[in-house]
């Protein structure tokens, strides 16, 4: 006996659906304060980092330490996979049926190329950039700062946004559906 049997019919469970509006995917990647950079080492297993990063057209851009693991992986292969989520709320459909419980949330996944900038005055525009995700202010940075600091550059070169945990519209709990914004 499935736990959807309280729930009044099967086809009104919780959907995902594609986010296809441009403003809306922006949205997500100027708001979230970080990502999840997945990378595949040499032999195939994967590898994820929680970093800050910073959005500006259709690149995004990260940084690191002169050194690492993450560094290592990416001479060897520079595709990343770069996730976002939006805070995600606990929603239901019917409080007393476990399995109707979800989380409500946007996601955007991008696929793109690490390159690696070395210009100084380009790696400063680029921690600006970075900086801006979180702060207002432009910032000053010392000579040795800019030089030992890793710039990632990563051009967005493909892309997808969901939505999911959207209760469905014939759903008691439907009326009281929230946008995420």
């Amino acid at each position: 006996m499935s736990c959807y049997n309280k729930i009044e019919k099967r086809k009104e469970q919780m959907k995902t659906y594609s986010i296809e509006e441009k403003e809306r995917i922006e949205r997500i990647l100027k708001s979230e304060q970080i990502c999840f950079v997945g990378f595949s080492d040499e032999n195939g297993i994967p590898y994820v980092l929680p970093m800050n990063y910073g959005y500006e057209d259709e690149v995004i851009y990260l940084h690191s330490g002169p050194e690492g693991k993450a560094l290592r992986i990416l001479d060897a292969n520079p595709n990343v996979c770069i996730t976002f989520c939006t805070q995600p709320k606990l929603i239901w459909q019917h409080p007393d049926v476990a399995c109707s419980y979800r989380m409500q949330s946007e996601s955007v996944i991008c696929n793109g190329k690490v390159v690696f900038e070395e210009d100084f005055d380009e790696k400063e525009r680029v921690l600006n950039i970075i900086m801006r995700q979180y702060t207002d202010k432009d910032f000053k940075y010392s000579v040795p700062a800019v030089k030992n600091v890793k710039i990632w550059k990563v051009e967005i070169e493909s892309i997808a946004a969901k939505e999911f945990g959207v209760r469905h519209p014939n759903s008691a709990m439907f009326k009281d559906r929230k946008p995420l914004d």
